[in-house]
């Protein structure tokens, strides 16, 4: 799954595909994959975009605010985005981004994030 996701990334990155032929890979199951806890196995390289299909929680480790440190719960992230709402399953794309210099915690959605300094991954969701 993780190869197919790298070749979609690489075409979507470069303009190659469009949303509709997305969502037909995520419609047959050959794109989204169950999420990890976290990003921390998935750190590079920047600008890299996955496809998974989270539960969403509002319990677990999270820091930042739309840029969320490597280690931040995807779960939680996606709920705190609004992308999805605790215990409801949704499609989101996480993509790698470069980590701010800190990151700010806030409260949202029900979820609840904290403050972080400097950090050596990060990564954003968005809906599918």
């Amino acid at each position: 799954m993780k190869v197919v996701q790298e070749l979609v990334a690489y075409f979507d990155r470069r303009g190659r595909l469009k949303p509709a032929e997305i969502r037909r890979l995520l419609e047959r199951g050959y794109l989204a994959a169950e999420a990890p806890p976290n990003m921390l196995d998935l750190v590079e390289p920047k600008g890299a975009s996955y496809y998974f299909r989270v539960t969403g929680a509002v319990e677990g480790p999270a820091w930042g605010t739309d840029v969320y440190t490597g280690d931040t719960s995807i779960a939680v992230a996606a709920v705190h985005m609004g992308l999805v709402k605790p215990g409801v399953q949704a499609i989101v794309k996480a993509t790698l981004v470069e980590p701010p210099p800190e990151f700010k915690g806030s409260a949202r959605h029900g979820a609840t994030t904290h403050d972080f300094g400097r950090y050596g991954s990060a990564y954003t969701l968005a809906a599918v």
